[in-house]
């Protein structure tokens, strides 16, 4: 049902913000979601488990991608810990406002860690990534840095 002066496919101003572990799940089926559409065969991997969060692989199984998938419910930092030693994988795909209007940002661990800023207080180090690091043209939307899977040939 549309509400009044919403847009199309917008929930209402007056819809709470997601839990996040809803938030999280939007995300990750979100990033599965549009790697299916580019030909690759999905797989999440165990929720809340050390590690990736998505298994891919092109039709032929000659590549294999593995990703790390930041959901966030608004434009905001990226938590990364109190290391970035859990930064890994192939990509990084941060979406934010996953309820509303979900945009992806495409990056690479490296560039995760080389863009992540940190605060030591009390001798504890913590890291994140700031909106303005990972809202570059050049992740907006780059699907292309993970690029379509090989389709299946002799079918």
């Amino acid at each position: 049902m549309e509400h009044q002066n919403e847009p199309m496919g917008e929930y209402p101003s007056t819809t709470p913000r997601l839990d996040p572990q809803i938030t999280g799940n939007v995300g990750l089926y979100y990033c599965c979601y549009r790697l299916s559409l580019m030909g690759w065969n999905v797989m999440p991997t165990a929720r809340n488990a050390r590690g990736v969060d998505v298994i891919a692989y092109d039709q032929v199984a000659s590549r294999m991608i593995s990703i790390q998938v930041k959901a966030l419910s608004a434009r905001a930092a990226v938590p990364l810990g109190t290391s970035l030693d859990k930064v890994m994988g192939q990509y990084w795909v941060i979406l934010n406002r996953v309820a509303t209007a979900p945009t992806a940002f495409i990056l690479e661990p490296a560039e995760v860690k080389a863009l992540a800023k940190c605060n030591v207080k009390d001798g504890k180090s913590t890291y994140w990534l700031d909106p303005p690091k990972y809202e570059r043209d050049e992740f907006r939307e780059a699907w292309r840095r993970i690029g379509k899977a090989s389709p299946a040939t002799g079918l």
